[in-house]
């Protein structure tokens, strides 16, 4: 399927979305809680975590465990639960560091294994099911601080959307974590949109082809970029739809 750019009515509901703003604390605490469940399960789910929504909302609410789901699904509902507070915390900040991946990655992971959770692999991997081979464990330090300090010349050079999906597409490139590099490149791609005043977006697991499509020719063809930023302004587009359906609502 072909995505068009939507950046131009991203812009537009923006817009629409700042002539509600200052919202309530309300208002905030109930998106905030929306988007906690609706993006851990979407963003776990792409990944193949069995928990339906309103499992993992259960999960994460209740604290109660599903019969007969493994337990290592019910660790990335909490650990994505508790990025995503962290999350909000970095959202007040203008700038995104090595330190913040690190930490979004270990909040994230550490239930599941502490030991390389917010910690570089150590050792060379295979991304199942494309030909894109990632760089070898013992480049990905100096990769990381390579892509970190070109972030704040990134943000000023493209849209705040296209910068989001850029840093997106070079965390899963590099891919630095033994596991979670998918769901911590969507929370960072999250950061950025926040921090710009853009809406949660979520991609639909239904989508998931065409999302891992769009990375991998981004990835085999790194000047082909243009298929992914569409697809991601796509479903930033969707989103901010979403959030002014929710703010009606409130």
């Amino acid at each position: 399927m072909q995505y068009e750019n939507r950046i131009k009515e991203i812009d537009e509901l923006k817009t629409k979305i700042d002539k509600h703003r200052p919202l309530t604390k309300h208002a905030l605490e109930q998106l905030k809680e929306y988007y906690r469940i609706g993006l851990t399960y979407a963003s776990n789910a792409i990944e193949g975590n069995s928990l339906t929504e309103t499992e993992t909302k259960i999960v994460i609410e209740d604290g109660i465990t599903i019969g007969g789901k493994p337990l290592k699904d019910h660790y990335e509902a909490m650990g994505h639960s508790e990025a995503f507070s962290f999350l909000y915390d970095l959202a007040k900040n203008k700038t995104i560091t090595e330190a913040d991946i690190l930490k979004l990655h270990h909040l994230f992971y550490y239930r599941i294994d502490e030991k390389d959770a917010g910690k570089y692999r150590k050792v060379n991997v295979l991304i199942t099911g494309s030909t894109f081979k990632p760089p070898s464990y013992s480049e990905v330090s100096a990769l990381m601080k390579k892509f970190t300090d070109k972030i704040p010349a990134m943000q000023k050079k493209y849209h705040p959307v296209e910068f989001s999906a850029h840093i997106h597409k070079e965390l899963v490139t590099i891919h630095p974590f033994v596991d979670g590099n998918g769901r911590t490149a969507r929370l960072l791609m999250n950061l950025a949109l926040l921090q710009t005043g853009y809406v949660i977006t979520i991609i639909p697991p239904i989508l998931r082809n065409d999302y891992i499509n769009a990375i991998k020719k981004s990835q085999i063809e790194p000047k082909e970029d243009r298929p992914f930023i569409n697809f991601i302004s796509s479903m930033v587009y969707e989103s901010a739809k979403e959030y002014i359906r929710l703010l009606d609502s409130l």
